[in-house]
């Protein structure tokens, strides 16, 4: 998901964030490393361990299938969602919060202090969640409860119950839609809903699963080719069940959902593309700017951060201008780059191709920036037709390289590379796997997906790639560029529509005149702020975490800083708030810069 920017020193009030953004985290290795053993409890670390490990199992049974569990196996059914297991989830998470306020940290070992801080965070960012019914908005900018049940048919199938499992998921299509749709139809009633403006064509992708044939609907996917241990007997009986529940379940699950889209919910959405107009609107956007900042900034704040720091870029884009020579401003440059059939694949297949062989070019680098990489592979594959008109350039996660082939003349070749590095390796598709390959951290910090951190180091890859020599014209270069500019104008473009009352065409003609983005990927880009307040908030701050942190331990290691283990370091930890990850930086500039595998044979 996903996906964010950086300077070198964007603002030196991050170094403080551990006191100023969200003091519960601050803890986190604050201590560490000082306190005596003997005030270390023993009872306290079992306690902590026990509660989170039984929420987090239990909570991993409370969702379905999304782009970010590709591979995993087959769960027996889909969750409930209706108002009773919302308000369940809202006691659970409150009982939890309750306990852990029981729990003094200073008292847990180092490594258990640091999950408290994260595991604190997430179930402070789930209450909050619950508390504003965001259930009752099941969609956001190019996700949806139904098309995330795709994901479904990339799980594991391997087995006689793998097969069993996914079926008995198909025939609980009918109530997990009913249940959602109510859902909606409540948000639909106190005015929280995504605005109209953004759900034009969201029925696409409901429109591809009702097909007159089975074999035809994405769902039968998996009957399609059947693993030999499986006897050909029970593959025919398999198919048989598979078209009778995609018929009877399935397809009339997606039309009950399209006519209620069509019909109801499309002509009664709120007319307002701003956040703080819903229902208790300014509690509302604040909010989700910590959940996918971890920082307790105003939209304020971030907004004037935003448009320092388009000034900054902008120098940089005109130094390429200028090195090659182009007579015109920025914003002729930027209609160049977006016009010329020299910048833009041919062919779906050409765009595919080039993608793959940037891939393989950082596997030839990958070994002189990490110690460890991970041992899941990916794919790269073209974003499905039914939702590629609205879904981002590309879309990185375990095992897969999304690569959007719609609508070519809006794909440029030159922003390819940065792409890439972020949605594939070393961004997501590689820091994902390795959070869940690591088994000295506990499920929930393997398992999970913190934006500012992910996002963060996602848009960090993508100005690595300079100093790996991953761009190879000014023009890929200035692509990264355009890549950073982006991300620090959705500071000003995210905070200006939620809370400065900007209109949705200001907003695009921000990004028009300082981005090379093309128009058709400048509207998406908007729609999905719009649809996904403060989501887009998390990359460029996040980035700039990782940028102060790497010259922080540059400064103070000298000629004892290793890349390798800086990026080690920063993997080692999965999913984190970025206090955390500043309090771990800490912790290896304190260790004489090794990194968490120094001691491996």
């Amino acid at each position: 998901m996903p996906r964010f920017t950086r300077r070198s020193t964007l603002f030196s009030g991050l170094a403080i964030l551990s006191a100023t953004a969200a003091p519960s985290l601050a803890l986190a290795g604050a201590t560490r490393g000082r306190r005596p053993t003997a005030h270390i409890s023993l009872d306290f670390d079992a306690h902590f361990v026990k509660l989170s490990t039984d929420e987090f199992t239990w909570r991993s049974s409370q969702t379905a299938s999304d782009e970010n569990t590709s591979g995993a196996a087959q769960a027996a059914h889909l969750p409930r969602v209706d108002e009773a297991t919302q308000k369940s989830k809202l006691d659970r998470w409150n009982s939890v919060q309750t306990e852990l306020q029981t729990i003094d940290p200073s008292r847990l070992t180092p490594q258990h202090a640091e999950d408290y801080a994260v595991y604190k965070f997430q179930i402070e960012t789930l209450i909050a969640d619950q508390k504003f019914r965001l259930y009752q908005r099941p969609l956001s900018g190019d996700t949806s409860f139904w098309s995330d049940l795709t994901y479904l048919t990339s799980g594991s199938f391997h087995t006689l119950e793998d097969y069993r499992n996914y079926l008995s998921q198909l025939g609980d299509f009918p109530v997990y839609f009913e249940e959602n749709i109510a859902n909606m139809r409540a948000g639909l009633k106190r005015g929280f809903t995504l605005p109209k403006v953004v759900l034009e064509g969201r029925d696409a992708s409901v429109v591809s699963a009702i097909t007159d044939t089975s074999e035809a609907n994405p769902y039968y996917a998996p009957f399609k080719k059947m693993p030999d241990t499986i006897p050909a007997d029970q593959q025919a009986k398999l198919r048989i069940e598979a078209a009778s529940v995609i018929q009877g379940k399935v397809v009339p699950a997606h039309k009950q959902v399209l006519d209620f889209l069509r019909n109801e919910y499309t002509p009664g959405a709120v007319a307002s593309i701003a956040a703080i107009d819903l229902p208790d609107g300014p509690a509302f956007y604040q909010s989700q700017i910590r959940e996918y900042t971890t920082l307790d900034w105003t939209a304020a704040k971030i907004h004037q951060i935003g448009l320092d720091e388009v000034t900054k870029i902008k120098a940089d884009m005109m130094a390429i201008k200028a090195e090659v020579a182009f007579a015109g401003d920025l914003k002729a440059f930027n209609d160049f780059l977006r016009t010329d059939p020299q910048f833009y694949a041919k062919t779906p297949q050409a765009l595919l191709d080039r993608a793959a062989w940037i891939a393989k070019e950082f596997d030839g680098k990958a070994a002189q920036y990490f110690g460890r990489l991970p041992r899941s592979r990916f794919a790269i594959v073209p974003v499905p037709d039914d939702v590629a008109p609205f879904y981002t350039s590309g879309r990185g996660g375990p095992g897969i390289y999304l690569v959007n082939t719609y609508d070519l003349p809006s794909r440029p070749l030159y922003a390819l590379p940065a792409l890439t590095l972020h949605e594939l390796a070393p961004g997501h598709a590689m820091q994902m796997p390795l959070a869940a390959e690591n088994k000295s951290l506990p499920p929930f910090r393997q398992n999970t997906f913190i934006s500012a951190y992910g996002e963060g180091w996602a848009v960090y890859c993508e100005r690595l790639g300079d100093e790996m020599g991953m761009f190879h014209t000014p023009y890929e270069r200035y692509g990264m560029l355009s890549y950073q500019m982006w991300r620090a104008a959705r500071l000003v473009v995210d905070t200006g529509i939620h809370s400065q009352g900007w209109s949705r065409e200001q907003a695009r003609q921000f990004l028009l005149d300082h981005t090379a983005l093309s128009t058709h990927e400048v509207t998406t880009e908007v729609d999905r702020y719009i649809a996904w307040p403060a989501q887009a908030l998390s990359y460029y701050l996040g980035e700039q975490v990782i940028w102060d942190a790497r010259r922080k331990a540059e400064k103070a290691l000298g000629t004892k800083f290793d890349i390798r283990a800086f990026h080690d370091t920063l993997l080692d930890l999965g999913s984190v708030p970025l206090p955390v990850l500043q309090a771990r930086v800490d912790k290896y500039i304190a260790s004489g810069g090794q990194g968490p595998y120094a001691n491996d044979s």
